[in-house]
């Protein structure tokens, strides 16, 4: 591989990529594919569909690169976000998500190895609790808090104003409270 691609930014290496350079390509993925997986993930909760999903969406790109234009003002990293969410909700649109049972049992004092396992339980059920969110909440809360992105990036990325982002976190961060504490008997 050319070491001169890996100082390139973005817009760069997709000129390259038109040009059918399969270097620049493999940067390109190389330097973003950790970011898109996660994201994936979170939003199809199975790794294999979350990687197919990504090499997908770059398929997609190598296939018609001219499908991002950086003269709308979206950063590349902005515009793939959405190709890859809009094509894990077409997944699960598919999928049918499989739920957890009803009887997961919690309790506090879970000494030794237990304390893995409740504490995977109690993710599992989070995860369960935020599949059960509108796309647009689950986006939001993913965005901010699973990936890290500012709140400007993230409601860039669903295509809301920030206060309408903020707006999705709230109302999404309401419903999961009120969804644990009716689960564990407490509403």
């Amino acid at each position: 591989m050319d070491t001169k691609l890996l100082n390139l930014d973005n817009e760069s290496l997709i000129c390259r990529i038109k040009e059918g350079n399969h270097d620049a390509f493999a940067t390109l993925v190389n330097r973003h594919s950790n970011r898109f997986y996660r994201i994936a993930y979170r939003l199809v909760s199975s790794k294999d569909d979350a990687e197919d999903i990504v090499q997908e969406a770059f398929l997609k790109l190598w296939d018609r690169p001219n499908l991002w234009n950086p003269g709308k003002g979206a950063k590349f990293t902005t515009w793939f976000y959405r190709v890859v969410i809009n094509l894990c909700f077409d997944h699960r649109k598919k999928k049918k998500l499989i739920n957890l049972p009803e009887d997961i049992e919690f309790s506090d004092e879970n000494p030794g190895p237990d304390v893995l396992y409740d504490v995977h339980q109690k993710q599992a059920l989070l995860d369960r609790f935020i599949h059960e969110l509108p796309e647009r909440q689950q986006l939001a809360l993913n965005l901010c808090f699973y990936e890290g992105l500012s709140n400007y990036e993230a409601a860039q990325i669903i295509g809301v104003k920030v206060k309408a982002l903020q707006s999705l976190v709230m109302r999404a961060k309401t419903t999961l409270k009120y969804n644990v504490k009716r689960f564990l008997g407490g509403g």
